[in-house]
């Protein structure tokens, strides 16, 4: 009798073994099944991408080139390369970007886009590629009057619509002077004309710009930097797969140090595909701290 239970036992716990096994696989099948936007990808052997093609040095066109470029398009087709597809970009602002996952016209946008929680309850993203953080570019000559965070009430600062860093700045009071897919250097010389008091947005590409473009009276402002942010390619949620297949590319392009050279390629030298090891205060905690002086 005890013998006949032992194998009963036995083979109750394989079934369970079995089941668990095919339970793992057919949830891994099903995520792929489920997955549209994955299944056309794979049909068609292409990536269709998102992107300005007027953020230096995320997505341009090199002067006297008709070919797309900067750190993010890269990229792309290096994740694309590694998943045996090829690549399309489509050019566009922000705005144009975000629905365009949504209606289907691309399947992912890649453009030094800021991964928030706000953005995650519409969008997936992929494993972040860039870590930076939030700096100020003003006139040379006065700092544009900005001394305090609370300076910028009333200040003009020149973004585009819907991104996080004109959010920031119409947090700190200022009026958001809106651009369409405008490149580097008419924001710039909008400072430094006057037109604009301003520009909120990454410290990376702040600095290559200003590199860029030295005849402007424009610096970064020395006293704030702020908001550290990671950043990625953004898909939409109905996407699983198409995000899992970006993931482990990204992780293996991490690994084998190709994230780090195309960094350095792009950003003079500076791997801006590790996590910096420096904790800066979020904008919230600087306006606090300012309350408190």
């Amino acid at each position: 009798m005890g013998k006949r239970l032992g194998i009963i036992c036995s083979l109750f716990m394989i079934v369970l073994l079995l089941g668990a096994c095919g339970t793992s696989g057919e949830e891994d099948s099903e995520s792929a099944g489920n997955d549209k936007t994955w299944e056309k990808i794979q049909d068609s052997g292409k990536l269709v991408v998102g992107t300005s093609g007027t953020l230096f040095a995320a997505s341009y066109y090199p002067d006297g080139s008709d070919e797309l470029t900067g750190y993010d398009v890269e990229v792309i087709k290096e994740i694309a390369k590694r998943l045996n597809l090829e690549v399309e970009f489509k050019t566009s602002d922000f705005n144009n970007m975000l629905a365009s996952i949504q209606n289907g016209r691309i399947d992912v946008a890649a453009n030094d886009i800021e991964i928030t929680d706000e953005r995650k309850e519409q969008f997936a993203f992929a494993e972040p590629y860039k870590y930076s953080y939030t700096s100020m570019i003003v006139r040379k000559d006065d700092l544009s009057g900005i001394h305090s965070l609370a300076d910028l009430k009333g200040k003009r600062a020149g973004g585009e619509a819907s991104t996080n860093h004109s959010k920031v700045a119409e947090q700190l009071g200022a009026e958001v002077v809106t651009y369409s897919n405008a490149t580097n250097d008419v924001y710039l010389r909008d400072v430094d004309n006057g037109r604009t008091d301003l520009i909120i947005n990454d410290y990376y590409l702040q600095s290559l710009a200003l590199q860029a473009f030295p005849d402007f009276n424009i610096m970064i402002h020395p006293d704030f930097k702020f908001d550290q942010i990671e950043q990625g390619a953004i898909l939409s949620k109905d996407a699983p797969e198409l995000k899992k297949q970006m993931d482990k590319a990204l992780n293996e392009m991490r690994e084998d140090g190709t994230l780090s050279k195309l960094s350095e390629e792009f950003y003079g030298g500076a791997d801006v595909s590790q996590k910096p090891d420096e904790k800066l205060p979020t904008v919230d905690e600087l306006l606090e701290q300012e309350g408190n002086k």
